[in-house]
């Protein structure tokens, strides 16, 4: 298999790759106004939240030229909180970061999206995923990444959140899926999910173990949904969060031939190339910090892919 992780701008080096060369895209985007990475030009720290989304997606454009016809794109993206008219932006814990300080983008300070009242969820994630369909792209699914381990916060006037939406877009209507299954839960607990109720060999209800064809399986599976209960686990040497390898895996093995390759075009720790690699899938992942790319490259000449 071959893997390579490109040092550079991700809508710069996207031009330079091949139309419709790679199978998959999956990535995890730098949130907007979250964490500084301490490199020019890099995507998140954008004044206005509607000016990341534009870049964000004029990126993703460029990504859907890469992809094949049946190519799938999955993307993580996480929300923020507005810090009104603030300076500065405020965290899933609605900590204020970065009040006071001056962004190294044109000289202009950073703003929490003053046009919106303050501690309000911005919707970020979703703004995108519409901007995305209106740029072209098919939206199959939101799943619902559930972490079961999410840090508590401090804050006592809502609900802590414990989820992150995932974005399941196709380029065309016809797109490599190969489909997974899971364990029905009326498999052990109610025979209904094998025999029945049905008519005419089909299943009667949504809340059982059926096939593509709505005929029963005899082993008790169902096509697998679209909540998934995930733990976050960190990769010691990143400086910033990596989504889990078990979550990559959830998105490749459906979305990527065997064979295949898979973009990251904000590849960080290279998590994506990772599993890549350990699923016999090649990988290209591209990432503006130099420091990210040598970490991933000792990261993933310690993996040894797969014989067969």
């Amino acid at each position: 298999m071959n893997e390579k992780i490109i040092c550079g701008d991700s809508l710069n080096v996207l031009k330079t790759l091949e139309s419709e060369s790679v199978d998959c895209v999956i990535t995890s985007p730098p949130y907007w106004g979250l964490r500084d990475y301490g490199v020019k030009e890099q995507l998140g720290l954008e004044p206005d939240f509607e000016d990341y989304i534009k870049r964000l997606v004029a990126i993703f454009v460029e990504a859907k030229r890469v992809m094949k016809k049946t190519g799938t794109c999955w993307v993580n993206m996480g929300d923020t909180y507005s810090a009104g008219d603030v300076e500065g932006f405020v965290d899933a814990t609605d900590n204020l970061k970065y009040a006071g300080t001056t962004a190294n983008i044109g000289g202009r300070k950073k703003r929490g999206g003053s046009r919106m009242p303050s501690k309000c969820l911005m919707q970020i994630p979703f703004r995108f995923s519409i901007a995305m369909v209106d740029a072209g792209f098919i939206l199959r699914n939101i799943i619902v990444w559930h972490k079961p381990n999410a840090m508590p916060t401090s804050v006592t006037d809502r609900f802590t959140c414990d989820w992150e939406p995932i974005f399941f877009f196709s380029k065309s209507k016809r797109y490599n899926f190969e489909q997974q299954l899971e364990k029905s839960l009326w498999a052990d607990k109610d025979a209904r999910a094998v025999n029945g109720p049905s008519s005419g060999g089909k299943a009667q209800s949504g809340e059982y173990a059926i096939d593509k064809g709505g005929a029963f399986r005899k082993d008790g599976m169902r096509n697998t949904r679209a909540t998934w209960s995930i733990n976050t686990k960190p990769y010691s040497e990143a400086h910033f969060a990596t989504y889990p390898e078990t979550l990559v895996q959830q998105m490749l093995l459906p979305g990527c031939p065997k064979g295949g390759t898979v973009l990251d075009p904000f590849s960080g720790a290279a998590t994506t190339g990772v599993v890549a690699k350990k699923n016999g899938r090649n990988y290209i992942g591209i990432e503006l910090n130099p420091e990210y790319v040598a970490m991933s490259e000792r990261r993933l000449a310690a993996i040894t892919p797969p014989l067969f």
